[in-house]
């Protein structure tokens, strides 16, 4: 699993969507979160519908679990993997962070070329009446 460094207040959030989102990056890891989706599964569920082993799935899992996305109980005498939320909303604040800070970027960059072409875009993203006229 990757690690990222902390930077500042925001940066252990960061690192846990970063971390959450890198787990992702293995086909069977992603496999086993959009079967957990459905619900909790053991082990050996989760390695009967994947064309790996039982031990693998069981390594993929613990990926998982270090990565926040899924967690685990036990019930009776096997355990029960299901997606945990926090992990899936730090991978939904990262992205949204991330999606802020494009728009941001654009919003300034169009502010940028409207005063090199000599006129300020309406804020409604339409053009003003005076280019019009």
């Amino acid at each position: 699993m990757v690690t990222y460094e902390s930077r500042g207040p925001a940066e252990p959030a960061r690192a846990a969507g970063l971390g959450a989102l890198g787990a992702l990056g293995d086909r069977t890891r992603l496999a086993i979160v959009e079967r957990l989706a459905a619900g909790g599964r053991s082990v050996g569920d989760l390695a009967s519908e994947l064309p790996v082993s039982r031990p693998a799935v069981s390594q993929h899992l613990r990926v998982l679990k270090d990565a926040g996305l899924v967690i685990d109980e036990a019930v009776g005498t096997r355990r029960l993997y299901r997606i945990n939320p926090d992990g899936v909303l730090a991978i939904r604040a990262y992205l949204d962070q991330m999606w802020g800070q494009a728009l941001a970027s654009f919003e300034a960059a169009a502010r940028q070329a409207a005063q090199q072409a000599g006129s300020e875009p309406d804020p409604a993203g339409t053009p003003s009446d005076k280019e019009h006229r």
